[in-house]
């Protein structure tokens, strides 16, 4: 995945009722070594990454870099918002787009936290980058990634076979910009 070319990162935080988007800090590292030796969460995404490889691996300010939100709630960090440009090796229809992943910690699942965190990155993604369309890749197995995608306004584009599972690829309309 390639960066979304965009500049002065990170944005200002992005506060909705309950949650906050912002960058990555070192007081983060557990929650994203959690995050990704957990089981449940990558049931969908290909299975956890050993916890022990990840304490060794994972930098001090871990997954730093342009369109990657932490989700704090309290302040403490239950889940990532990913925006990267889909690479052309991928899919035609998504190649060149803004793509959106999330990872949330289970403890944060079923109450809402996922619709909130990415509705809030969607709205950041349409100022900071007006008119630009945004694709999903899901398993379609993963009923809640499907509900979260058509919530999110998602529809889909094609289903296909790879990594051994019927994977779901949905498109968001551009945003016009404002004005």
């Amino acid at each position: 995945m390639e960066e979304l070319g965009l500049t002065g990162w990170p944005p200002e935080p992005v506060r909705t009722e309950r949650l906050v988007l912002r960058g990555s800090e070192a007081r983060d590292r557990a929650a994203f070594v959690e995050l990704l030796a957990s089981p449940e969460v990558h049931t969908y995404l290909g299975g956890a990454r050993p916890r022990a490889a990840l304490e060794r691996e994972l930098p001090g300010v871990p997954e730093r870099w342009p369109g990657s939100f932490v989700v704090e709630l309290d302040g403490a960090m239950i889940g990532q918002i990913l925006l990267r440009r889909a690479p052309a090796h991928q899919r035609p229809a998504a190649a060149g787009k803004a793509d959106l992943g999330y990872l949330f910690l289970p403890r944060a699942w079923g109450l809402g936290y996922a619709s909130e965190a990415c509705a809030a990155a969607l709205d950041w993604l349409d100022g900071a980058l007006p008119g630009e369309p945004v694709v999903l890749t899901t398993q379609s197995a993963n009923t809640g990634s499907m509900r979260l995608a058509a919530k999110l306004g998602f529809v889909e584009v094609e289903r296909f076979e790879a990594w051994g599972a019927e994977q779901w690829l949905g498109m968001r309309a551009p945003v016009a910009p404002s004005g």
